[in-house]
């Protein structure tokens, strides 16, 4: 048998396994993530199944180290509390990248079957482990069974012939692989690795190119230990491990030999991993932001490389330089060994050990347009935001943020970096609008809503405070207000809001106000107002009036009653009731700045 056929038959009931058998494969280790952790533990209580065994189970917290999302944040929390019931092990925020703290701990090992609900589960090939990705059901069952079904895949061998030039990374060594097989060659086969420059690649580098499996299409890429390897791991763990390798006369769906002594340095174009070009041929594009960091190239190799490049340098004026270790491990022998100061001094970030970009949990994310160049794995079209993202080694990426552009040029120099002025930002026309007299009388249905200091995080909370586009702000009213989480989804334009003191207390965000205005309330009445919401409704040319409270009587108001408010006079009649009251009308710069159409109008 082959290497993943070993495996696979030694964690199965099978003596033997062949291509295309569907095996049920004991899991060694069972992990799941913070994003996908919380639905793990619903599928269990759903089905009201136990752990199969807690000291085989885990949490690993990477996608969004700091908790900084709510739902994060949420999810994080309530895996904790899963866990301390059912004694399972946390591995938390302040540990990194989940399947590289495995490799650390000895949770993976050669010849061991790991999952995770991550799709680079299959790093574990580096050190000669079957590692595997799947979503919350396959986790689910593995935590409960302590095994789930998976159907032998193929098996490519690959021997690479010749000599890895010097300038080659094992990044460049990867994306000359796509560049090879692109996206589906080897799609759904495990592949082993065999030749002199596989040998001679250190752990860090069989990590690297391990982690971009998935981007080949590959179920995995399976290195066969070493004695480097083995002491390696056995200095990390305190254990010794006896690897498994493929028997000689091993089955292959095919070999295929490579010379590596034509690589290059390469570089992924946005959009697509596979869609490689030498860097040389793209040298000169300028770049926004660079990235240092993933499961791919946040390991200890990798910061040093960055280190001794930018050693003494700084990142081009206008860039910005994000770094992530992927372990804690990794970021405090990074302190030690002084890299942190050298990127510190060099002007860039540098962050909690974790997934960062990949992940959209962590620093890495860019703008629309931004130009970001990466050593992440992956580069598709939203995936680390709405700009472009160049995938390349830490060398490349470290030059080209002190040069403000692509390059791999080790002699380049600091100079000002001049980005053309695209008048994106200039006014596209100077004509002046034509303005029409505003509506000063409002009808509308009542939201009575007796409640005082509704703050702006029940008004609209802080996890939307990305979104600029007011079109967008409206579905997001009151849904942190208990009991008018459906506010948005059941008012109609025209509605009036009534509620009580001090409405609108807290924050100074705009969205509080104009997410009233995406929806198409044409007023809220309360008895008073936080003192920056009010400063924020007049200039947004939103129409808010304070009322005593004895005019609720005066009214008769109840919820769903028809009104009709006049801003100027301070009149309100109350439609359905027959009933007339007086409030505080508009104050003076009140109705100009509403007739502007708002301050800047």
């Amino acid at each position: 048998m082959n290497l993943i056929e070993k495996i696979i038959a030694q964690h199965s009931s099978s003596k033997t396994v062949s291509p295309g058998e569907i095996i049920n494969v004991f899991i060694d280790c069972r992990a799941a993530r913070d994003f996908g952790g919380a639905n793990v533990i619903g599928r269990l209580l759903k089905n009201g199944l136990k752990i199969n065994n807690p000291e085989q189970t885990c949490f690993t917290f990477d996608c969004n180290p700091g908790g900084s999302d709510q739902k994060y944040a949420a999810n994080q929390h309530f895996c904790r509390q899963f866990a301390r019931e059912n004694d399972i092990t946390v591995y938390d925020i302040n540990t990194g990248i989940g399947t590289h703290h495995a490799i650390e701990l000895g949770l993976a090992y050669p010849g061991s079957t790991f999952l995770s609900t991550d799709s680079h589960a299959n790093i574990m090939g580096a050190i000669g482990s079957f590692g595997q990705g799947m979503g919350d059901q396959d986790i689910a069952a593995a935590w409960a069974n302590g095994e789930v079904w998976f159907k032998v895949p193929e098996s490519i061998r690959l021997n690479f012939e010749g000599n890895l030039p010097k300038n080659v990374s094992a990044k460049d060594f990867v994306l000359n692989l796509l560049n090879i097989f692109g996206a589906n060659k080897l799609l759904a086969c495990s592949v082993e690795m065999y030749g002199k420059c596989i040998n001679n690649f250190t752990l860090d580098q069989r990590i690297t190119i391990a982690s971009m499996a998935t981007e080949l299409g590959a179920i995995i890429l399976l290195f066969p230990p070493n004695q480097a390897i083995l002491d390696e791991l056995e200095q990390l763990t305190k254990k010794r491990y006896t690897p498994i390798y493929a028997d000689e006369d091993a089955k292959y769906k095919e070999t295929i030999s490579i010379d590596v002594s034509k690589f290059q340095p390469m570089l992924a174009r946005p959009g697509r991993p596979h869609d490689n070009i030498a860097v040389e041929s793209a040298k000169g594009i300028k770049i926004d932001s660079a990235f240092i960091g993933s499961c791919t190239n946040g390991r200890m190799e990798d910061l040093r490389i960055a280190a001794s490049i930018l050693k003494n340098k700084k990142v081009a004026e206008g860039v910005v330089l994000k770094i992530v270790p992927s372990t804690d491990r990794i970021w405090k022998q990074a302190l030690n060994e002084g890299l942190i100061h050298i990127f510190k001094e060099a002007g860039a970030l540098v962050s909690n050990a974790g997934c960062a970009g990949c992940a959209a949990g962590q620093v890495g994310q860019n703008g629309t347009d931004e130009v970001t160049i990466s050593t992440g794995n992956r580069n598709f079209a939203g995936k680390q935001g709405k700009g472009f993202v160049y995938l390349a080694s830490p060398a490349v990426v470290a030059l080209s943020a002190i040069a403000g552009y692509i390059t791999m040029d080790d002699e380049v120099t600091k100079g000002k970096n001049e980005f053309e002025k695209t008048g994106k930002f200039s006014r596209l026309t100077s004509e002046t609008p034509t303005k029409h007299p505003r509506k000063t009388i409002v009808e509308g249905k009542v939201w009575l809503i007796e409640k005082d200091d509704i703050d702006t995080d029940m008004i609209f909370h802080n996890r939307y405070l990305t979104i600029t586009d007011i079109h967008e702000m409206g579905q997001y009213a009151f849904d942190n207000l208990a009991g008018y989480e459906n506010f948005s989804k059941e008012a109609q334009k025209g509605d009036i809001v009534v509620t009580g003191k001090n409405f609108g207390a807290g924050s100074s965000r705009q969205q509080a106000v104009d997410c009233f205005i995406s929806l198409g309330v044409s007023c809220i009445l309360a008895e008073s107002y936080g003192a920056i919401y009010e400063r924020n409704a007049i200039n947004a040319a939103f129409p808010i009036l304070a009322y005593n409270p004895e005019i609720l009587d005066e009214l008769q108001l109840e919820n769903g009653d028809f009104i009709q408010v006049d801003f100027i006079t301070g009149n309100i009649n109350n439609i359905t009731k027959k009933k007339t009251a007086k409030i505080r009308p508009f104050f003076d710069v009140q109705t100009q700045i509403f007739q502007r159409g708002g301050l800047l109008g």
